[in-house]
């Protein structure tokens, strides 16, 4: 067995030790000692009710009335029955239902009928899981729960008589307790930092807190500073968990502005750090760049988080800490990762896209990774965090991380990275002529002795885009060596060979073009899929480049806008865009 091999088997068993640990302690504080014991901590009132920045569709409160529920891409009918009744429904579905998220959309349909039906199933739900349920008593669903039942607290509450205000109340305090005695094993990462955003949320919202005040702002003081960079991006590297913390984030700070208490100063560094990174990862359209589990984008909550962004000024190029580069030249903007895999512990969604990237220009995608939906199925989610799902090179058909994937382990830990690039050096460059970044990892120096760099230099005018990916060897390479450099593009880019196939001319909607160009290549134009839209999985095309290390250890390639926007023959048959089933 090599060392590399028994480096991963340790750090398994680590993995499985530590999640071992965290369930017996999950036990011991929220098992059925914590469901047995007397509860009297019942609050007198609610002071507040944190605003909800997510949007809501009000036409999902007529389909709710009606006992249909439609969440993570499942509809079941309630047929009569309270939906905190049923069993053996999708997971996922049950998570969704568990955190009354949907309770904006009843609040949006603004009528007595929806505040009759919120209350009657908050009241259904302390009924029947008030006290234990095995999906809605997870941490991150009870912290979902705790912030979504006190934003729309006077939806629920109002014409409600005093016996449901208590009721209501009770149970309330009782979820938050719940997350102060198990925070501490709570799953790292955004779902920790929701926990401790809910019980600051509670602490201020409830009456007869003052003794939890401190005690929750000071956990969230410790995560936010754990867990925000300090260049503003998220420990995990996934852009999507900016959005996410920002979107509970800001209404607590606002909150403490409304009852006139000294907002702290941890959670106002956080959020002029994280600002910034909204405006980083975004393209001329306002979409995310597809990195570590971001998919689709919303766009209006991204707009409604940078209206209470008072600085409003121009997204940082270098993001060192978190791991990423952002080269800008004219209109066009070049996104790049440079970061290596974060801990396993918060690698259940990162991805294998060392030294990937994607392009805009204007307002137009050209080259995009593959992205992931919220609703794909566990087999397109590994094709999604694999390498070949992203704009940069592989070797071998593999991957730069490795996954744990195998049974019984992947069962109980998931999938997180257990190998993978551990060393990322980055040099940037900025002069009159544009900006240039140089950046290596060494994902593939174990298995095939060679480390990738990748060297790409953007004119400033924004019209060119050069790149040189060298593959340099630590050894002897052997008979695997083949490597393939993909680049994914849009679903709405049309694309069509030139030159006896030497070259390729991207045409964007607004008819603006490009040219790809890789000298002594060997290039070819195949299918690929786009997989954060977010009307469901849809055809695309990638350029493919494909060779030898040992033939060739540097391989150059270019974009260039060009005048033209006349496309020479249209795309193979199916590369039009249309869309494909979620599971494929």
């Amino acid at each position: 067995m090599s060392l590399g091999a028994v480096s991963e088997q340790g750090r398994i068993w680590r993995l499985l030790a530590h999640h071992a640990w965290q369930a017996a302690l999950r036990w011991l504080h929220g098992g059925p000692l914590f469901r047995l014991q007397p509860f009297s901590g019942t609050p007198a009132r609610l002071l507040i009710a944190p605003q909800d920045l997510r949007t809501a569709d009000q036409t999902n409160a007529i389909d709710i009335y009606g006992g249909r529920f439609l969440f993570s891409g499942h509809v079941v009918e309630a047929r009569g029955r309270s939906p905190f009744e049923l069993e053996g429904e999708d997971p996922a579905w049950q998570r969704e239902l568990h955190s009354f998220g949907w309770l904006r959309d009843l609040r949006a349909a603004d009528s007595r009928v929806a505040r009759q039906n919120a209350r009657a199933l908050v009241d259904d739900w302390i009924k029947h899981c008030g006290r234990w349920h095995p999906i809605g008593w997870e941490q991150p669903v009870v912290a979902r729960r705790v912030l979504s039942w006190l934003a729309q607290s006077p939806l629920v509450l109002e014409e409600g008589d005093a016996d449901f205000y208590r009721r209501f109340l009770r149970s309330l305090a009782r979820q938050v307790r719940f997350l102060r005695r198990t925070i501490n094993e709570t799953s790292d990462g955004v779902p920790r930092l929701q926990a401790a955003l809910a019980m600051a949320a509670a602490s201020v919202s409830m009456a007869g807190q003052g003794r939890f005040v401190r005690q929750s702002l000071r956990r969230l003081d410790q995560e936010l500073q754990r867990q925000i960079l300090p260049d503003g991006g998220h420990i995990s590297r996934n852009p999507r968990a900016i959005l996410d913390i920002l979107t509970d984030l800001l209404p607590i700070r606002q909150a403490f502005v409304t009852q006139g208490l000294e907002t702290p100063p941890a959670m106002m560094q956080a959020v002029d750090r994280m600002m910034p990174m909204v405006r980083f990862f975004r393209h001329g359209d306002g979409a995310f760049a597809h990195f570590n589990g971001m998919g689709s984008t919303p766009n209006d909550l991204v707009a409604t988080i940078l209206a209470y962004d008072d600085a409003r000024g121009a997204p940082p190029g270098n993001a060192p800490h978190v791991g990423y580069q952002r080269l800008t030249g004219g209109d066009t903007v070049v996104l790049m990762d440079t970061g290596t895999p974060p801990a396993a512990a918060l690698s259940e969604t990162a991805h294998a896209g060392c030294l990937s990237f994607e392009m805009s220009s204007g307002r137009q995608r050209i080259v995009v990774n593959c992205g992931i939906s919220g609703r794909a199925s566990e087999g397109w989610r590994a094709v999604a965090r694999s390498t070949a799902a992203h704009c940069t090179a592989g070797i071998e058909d593999t991957s730069s991380c490795r996954f744990l994937a195998e049974r019984p382990f992947g069962r109980w830990l998931g999938a997180p990275v257990i190998a993978g690039p551990s060393v990322v050096p980055v040099d940037r460059q900025e002069d009159d002529t544009g900006t240039r970044v140089t950046a290596s990892h060494n994902g593939y120096a174990a298995r095939f002795h060679v480390v990738h760099e990748r060297d790409m230099r953007l004119a400033r005018d924004g019209t060119v885009l050069d790149g040189l990916d060298s593959f340099n060897t630590l050894g002897p390479l052997g008979p695997r060596d083949r490597y393939t450099i993909r680049f994914h593009l849009h679903p709405a880019i049309r694309s069509s060979l030139l030159r006896a196939g030497t070259a390729v001319l991207l045409v964007c909607p607004d008819g603006e073009a490009w040219e790809f160009d890789a000298p002594g290549s060997e290039l070819a134009l195949e299918e690929s899929i786009y997989l954060s839209d977010v009307f469901g999985h849809r055809r695309t095309t990638q350029i493919v480049l494909y060779g030898r290390i040992s033939l060739a250890s540097q391989v150059p390639w270019q974009f260039r806008r060009t005048a033209t926007a006349r496309l020479s023959r249209r795309a193979p048959s199916g590369f039009d865009g249309e869309e494909l089933p979620f599971d494929g």
